[in-house]
């Protein structure tokens, strides 16, 4: 799981989730506007959210390495009958 992260900080992919969640909120508001008579229309609405989650799992496990110290805790049960 390190590989997925090499060279993004926590700092970065929560700017990014930021930039995504305003996206989404523009998109939202205003799908397509017209100025001197062109009409715009803005990102996929699906896209976006499917970037808001690739940010929010990036953020979820730069997190979770940060609370682990970058360890995976596994623990091995074997059931006993006594």
């Amino acid at each position: 799981m390190r590989k997925k992260f090499e060279g993004i900080t926590l700092e970065i992919a929560r700017t990014h989730l930021k930039a995504w969640l305003n996206a989404e909120l523009e998109v939202s508001v205003n799908q397509s506007y017209t100025i001197a008579g062109k009409t715009f229309t803005r990102a996929d609405l699906g896209e976006i959210r499917k970037q808001i989650d690739y940010w929010r799992n990036i953020v979820a496990g730069l997190n979770n390495a940060a609370k682990h110290k970058g360890r995976s805790r596994i623990y091995r049960v074997v059931p006993r009958d006594l």
